[in-house]
C-alpha cells in the first residue's frame, strides 16, 4: 500500500470522528500485536532454557511461538497501514497530475478494500468453520483451532476498516493523496 496521505494530515486531529476512531482502533491493535511479539519472545527464552538448561521437554511453546507471531501479524495490519509501513513506489504517483493522481488513489484503495474484504469474509468462513466443527490441533497441546484462527477475521477486518478510512479521507479530499502536493 502506497502513502496516500500526507503525515502532517494525519497528525492534525481534524479528521472525521469515524476516521479518528479507526485510527485509534489501529493503533491499538499494533499495541496489541506488539505485546503478542513480546509473548512470544518470552515463551521462546521459556522454551531455551528448559530445553538446553533443565533438559525438559517441552509441549506447547513451539506451536505458541507460531500461533502468536502468525496473530501478530495480521492483527498488527491496520496499525502498519495507519503509518505507512507497507513497502511502495511513489513514482508514478509523482508522475501523475493532481486529478490522476486522485484517480490512481481512489483505484488503489477501492481495489485494496475488494482484495481485504474478500480475505475477512473467507477468513471469518475458515474460523467460523473450525469453531463448529471442533477442530484441535494435532498435537499433545490440542490446541482448539477456532482461538488462533480467530486472527484471521479480526485482522483482515480491521485492515479492512483502516483502508475504508483512508479511502474516505481521499474521497472527500479532507487529506492529499499519496501525501504529495498538486503539481
Amino acid at each position: 500500500m502506497a502513502s496516500f496521505v500526507s503525515p502532517s494530515a494525519r497528525e492534525a486531529g481534524d479528521s472525521p470522528l469515524f476516521v479518528s476512531s479507526v485510527r485509534k482502533l489501529s493503533t491499538f491493535a499494533g499495541w496489541i500485536a506488539a505485546a503478542m511479539i513480546v509473548c512470544a519472545v518470552a515463551v521462546t527464552c521459556q522454551m531455551i532454557f528448559v530445553r538446553f538448561v533443565l533438559n525438559g521437554s517441552t509441549v506447547w511453546q513451539t506451536e505458541a511461538v507460531i500461533y502468536l507471531v502468525i496473530s501478530a501479524t495480521l492483527i498488527g495490519l491496520p496499525f502498519v497501514q495507519v503509518l505507512r509501513g507497507h513497502v511502495n513506489v511513489d513514482l508514478i504517483p509523482m508522475w501523475l497530475s493532481g486529478n490522476a493522481r486522485y484517480g490512481l488513489a481512489i483505484m488503489t484503495l477501492s481495489l485494496s478494500c475488494m482484495i481485504v474484504a474478500l480475505m475477512f469474509l473467507y477468513g471469518l468462513e475458515f474460523w467460523h468453520h473450525a469453531y463448529a466443527s471442533g477442530w484441535r490441533s494435532d498435537t499433545v497441546w490440542s490446541v482448539r483451532l477456532w482461538i488462533p484462527y480467530l486472527s484471521l477475521p479480526v485482522g483482515f477486518g480491521l485492515f479492512l476498516l483502516q483502508l475504508l478510512a483512508d479511502l474516505f479521507v481521499i474521497a472527500i479530499k479532507a487529506e492529499k493523496p499519496f501525501g504529495l502536493e498538486d503539481k
